[in-house]
């Protein structure tokens, strides 16, 4: 039994298209979406690094102290009091029982971009059940419009 000319014709014209390769309209479209994904890339990574020392006041006050207090917490059932500071993230506080750190690197707290110490409040005002940590900012005033904090 054979099979009708225009048949085959059909058969051979799926599998010439399946075997040429991707369409002009599809390699448009993955062109495109490619150009979006690098739009938005570089959108956002100006806004990364637009901040400045703004940027990292606010990544180090929410996120490198935040491990080393928890840390400290854990071992020692409650977070630094107000008088301790972050001082007693590097050396043990006297009468506190637990303690296993250092849990900051080096022998000091880091300073904000500014050059200032950082504040830290325990219980929080702005965190009533954790901490405050906050940067004074650019005009090293504590509690204007331009402090930066874990709030």
């Amino acid at each position: 039994m054979s099979i009708p000319t225009s048949l085959s014709r059909r058969r051979q014209s799926r599998s010439r298209r399946a075997a040429s390769g991707f369409t002009l309209t599809e390699i448009l479209i993955a062109i495109a979406l490619i150009v979006i994904l690098v739009a938005t890339a570089v959108a956002n990574l100006s806004g990364i690094f637009s901040g400045g020392q703004e940027q990292v006041a606010r990544l180090f006050v929410t996120q490198d102290v935040d491990t080393p207090l928890l840390s400290y917490r854990m071992a020692v059932g409650t977070y630094p009091t107000t008088d301790q500071g972050l001082h007693a993230l590097i050396a043990p506080p006297d009468g506190v029982s637990g303690w296993r750190g250092p849990y900051l690197k080096g022998n000091d707290v880091p300073q904000d971009p500014w050059k200032n110490p950082y504040h830290y409040r325990f219980p929080g005002v702005h965190n009533p059940q954790g901490y405050d940590c906050w940067s004074s900012g650019p005009d090293g005033q504590d509690g204007t419009a331009d402090d930066i904090g874990n709030w």
